[in-house]
């Protein structure tokens, strides 16, 4: 398993619409594949084996991750932003963040809290409203943070977090595991299947840009592949340390998670029951889930065309939508294991007659 790849892919800035550093680390990491990129930095990757002639399936992830942009800059030299995702507002403050100037320039800050030294007991207790944050950067007038750091206005913020294995077990640490697992899982997948001679289908990756802004990315990949099958990757909320093992669905450690339902699909019962024979037959560890909540590609791709069977597969990911996240890599492995039984199992009838 390529670390250093998934060490590049969880490091990169990527907020939803501002995507471009992943799509550069995609395209030098994918020799197996001819690429495409489109003008809303949606990548495609076909492998060089497709014949044109086979029945199509498309390996899915998102590119972007949870962000923000500078809606403003105070006299004092606080910016002011807005969030690009969905974010708790308690999870946001006292933590560090990147501004992408349009140089391209990286410019660290961080997103500032009051010391409770100078709060009232009445702003303790106050909920927290994510328009009252703002960013210092280490400056301290208005003019130096837009002519010396060269910030503006619609410029694009994302987490700064550096990703590393823990060596004393087999989890990874990083940002952004929503869902530059996903990625790093397609690309696996696609390495893999390349090396195979004979393939049941033509497979297209598809890395969708904006997902966590409606899924926009997806809804343009869904018709230029126009796939017979797809499989969508996501780097899944993880609930282990927030309900018992009877009721948890996705546990650090307990294999791929297979998304039977949340708020964006209902999920292609043929497809899942085919993809749980095969995780059995295999042995590859899986653990099914339903979800009241939250929503992934599927919700755009198995609405696209003619209908698309989709499978959602998931590595479980630990505070999703907040700067830090923790995945197993036991976890990764069995959800590129599973992807390449399912891409590489005869053709399936998933119509009724």
């Amino acid at each position: 398993m390529n670390l250093k790849l998934l060490k590049a892919l969880s490091e990169a800035f990527g907020p939803s619409g501002f995507e471009e550093d992943v799509v550069k680390i995609v395209k030098n990491n994918v020799p197996f594949c001819d690429i495409e990129i489109d003008a809303m930095n949606n990548v495609y990757l076909s492998l060089k084996s497709n014949t044109g002639n086979k029945p199509k399936l498309l390996l899915d992830a998102h590119l972007d991750e949870v962000g923000f942009m500078v809606q403003s800059v105070a006299k004092n030299g606080l910016i002011s932003f807005v969030p690009l995702g969905g974010w708790v507002p308690t999870n946001v403050p006292a933590h560090t963040v990147h501004i992408k100037t349009e140089t391209g320039e990286l410019v660290q800050g961080i997103i500032a809290s009051k010391p409770p030294h100078f709060m009232s007991e009445k702003e303790k207790s106050a909920p927290l409203e994510l328009e009252s944050l703002q960013i210092d950067i280490g400056a301290s007038d208005r003019e130096t943070v837009i002519n010396v750091f060269g910030i503006q206005v619609g410029d694009p913020i994302a987490p700064h977090v550096i990703f590393n294995e823990n060596s004393k077990s087999d989890f990874v640490f990083g940002k952004a595991f929503d869902n530059r697992m996903g990625c790093f899982a397609v690309i696996e997948t696609l390495r893999l299947l390349s090396t195979i001679e004979e393939l049941p289908y033509d497979v297209i990756g598809a890395l969708a840009s904006q997902e966590e802004v409606g899924t926009r990315g997806a809804h343009v990949t869904g018709q230029v592949t126009a796939p017979d099958m797809a499989i969508v990757f996501e780097g899944s909320p993880a609930d282990d340390l927030y309900y018992d093992a009877q009721t948890a669905q996705c546990v650090l450690g307990s294999g791929v998670q297979i998304r039977h339902m949340d708020a964006s699909y209902v999920s292609h019962r043929r497809l899942i029951n085919f993809a749980k024979s095969l995780a059995d037959a295999h042995e590859i560890p899986y653990q099914s889930a339903v979800r009241r909540k939250g929503g992934t590609n599927a919700g755009r791709l198995h609405t696209s065309g003619k209908a698309v069977p989709v499978l959602v597969l998931g590595v479980p990911s630990r505070y999703v939508h907040t700067h830090y996240n923790y995945a197993s890599l036991k976890d990764v492995k069995a959800t590129i294991d599973l992807a390449v039984k399912v891409a590489t199992a005869p053709v399936q009838k998933l119509s009724i007659d």
